[in-house]
């Protein structure tokens, strides 16, 4: 009954998700396509044995990565699935997999959609990353005797607090999922009490952790920076959002006043607000640069093209460089911090030896932070003047040395290999699940 009124209320604000699609394809016509995804009419796949992920967006996909890259070279006879709800989380599959794996929209959680979806995609085994709770998605797969996986499954005190409201809807869908692995042991603690049976749920580790540190990331970090050049700071403000960028350029406006050369990378989150970004870089009165125009994604500048002069800002609007731009970067500032969106991932540049700076709105990777805090491991700032006052006084005793980088201190590194394999982890319990052997 309960999740019949859920079912009845999905129905009623489908159009209203339709029409935000409409909306937000304004800025990226992306989300104007294959909507017949989203309604379940996605392609027929031949039956065989299939692992599926699902993945919402760019996060979730670099977090799922090492995962899907074990499980093809541990199972090439599988066929591996990945579903994302957003465009830029589609085009992160594509770059990193290409066509070595399948790839669709998740429909939306109504009955006969995911029904649909479900039959025509036949997964053998189901792997939901982060905290996806679907109702009729999980009770289609208990339905077809698909075991499902919560995998990296955190909650956070806004996320428990709403999910405890909902615990009639909440409790009942959890119970139909075959593992909740999560990050910690306080997560492990709050799905149980949110109504998820104590055996069904084990604290697995943080994916996160299992970063892989690219050759191909470093070299393509070295080419850039040749371009942008050696002896002039270099700094990234990386997964910026609104009302966060206009404290990145104040922060690096007061930074020129000490380093005029200085140069700023700023990746907004959601690449389709560049033009926005654009405009407040030139309401500065900052050269604006904008990556796309420098030459093919994923590659370095055309040789001979001129570096960008003194006081220009380059706005990182393409997807899958991230990691490239922290390599080619001196000093990280991972965003979503500076505003209450919960921050995002400081382990990507620690894992390349980058001097990582945040604001202090870090809930959603708290007891990440917490540690990295413990250890002298990140500089927490809480307005643009903080940032730009570390930010001159790291650049004030001369270019960070990567072996000089909190992440290349012995202790920072053990804590970081103390919590790695996780990974290996997930696949034995996933293997297991599914009658593999190890």
């Amino acid at each position: 009954m309960t999740r019949l009124l859920y079912s009845i209320l999905l129905l009623l604000l489908t159009p209203l998700a339709l029409l935000r699609l409409w909306l937000r394809g304004r800025g990226n016509p992306d989300y104007r396509k294959r909507w017949g995804e989203r309604l379940g009419l996605v392609p027929v796949l031949p039956a065989r044995q299939r692992l599926w992920v699902h993945a919402v967006s760019v996060g979730e996909t670099i977090a799922a990565a090492p995962l899907l890259r074990a499980w093809q070279a541990a199972h090439p006879d599988w066929a591996l699935l990945v579903t994302t709800t957003t465009p830029t989380g589609s085009a992160q599959v594509r770059r990193m997999f290409g066509d070595s794996v399948e790839h669709c929209y998740l429909p939306f959680d109504l009955p006969w959609l995911v029904g649909m979806f479900l039959r025509r995609s036949q997964p053998t085994l189901a792997i939901v990353m982060e905290t996806e709770i679907w109702p009729n998605l999980y009770a289609g797969a208990q339905r077809r005797g698909l075991p499902l996986i919560m995998a990296n499954a955190r909650l956070s005190d806004r996320s428990f607090k709403a999910y405890q409201r909902l615990r009639w809807l909440v409790g009942p869908t959890l119970r139909r999922v075959a593992l909740i692995a999560a990050r910690g042991r306080e997560d492990a603690e709050r799905f149980v009490a949110l109504g998820a049976a104590a055996d069904q749920v084990e604290a697995l580790g943080n994916l996160k952790f299992d970063l892989e540190r690219s050759p191909q990331v470093i070299a393509t970090g070295r080419a850039w920076r040749d371009w942008l050049g050696h002896s002039r700071p270099v700094w990234i403000a990386a997964s910026t959002h609104p009302g966060e960028e206009e404290q990145v350029l104040d922060a690096h406006r007061q930074l020129l006043q000490q380093q005029p050369q200085a140069l700023l990378l700023l990746a907004p989150r959601h690449p389709e607000r560049t033009e926005a970004v654009l405009a407040m870089v030139q309401a500065t009165g900052l050269q604006a640069l904008r990556r796309s125009g420098l030459g093919p994604a994923l590659q370095p500048p055309p040789a001979g093209l001129p570096a960008p002069g003194t006081g220009a800002v380059l706005v990182v609007d393409t997807l899958g460089e991230l990691m490239g731009f922290y390599a080619a970067s001196d000093i990280a500032y991972v965003g979503g911090s500076l505003v209450p969106n919960g921050g995002h991932n400081p382990l990507e540049p620690l894992v390349l030896d980058r001097t990582v700076l945040s604001g202090p709105q870090v809930f959603n990777f708290r007891e990440v932070y917490a540690e990295l805090q413990a250890l002298d491991a990140v500089t927490l700032v809480d307005s643009a003047k903080a940032l730009g006052d570390a930010l001159g006084t790291a650049f004030g005793q001369g270019l960070p040395a990567p072996a000089a980088s909190p992440a290349a201190n012995p202790a920072v590194a053990g804590w970081m290999r103390q919590n790695q394999g996780s990974t290996a982890r997930l696949i034995e319990r996933a293997q297991r699940l599914a009658g593999l052997s190890a």
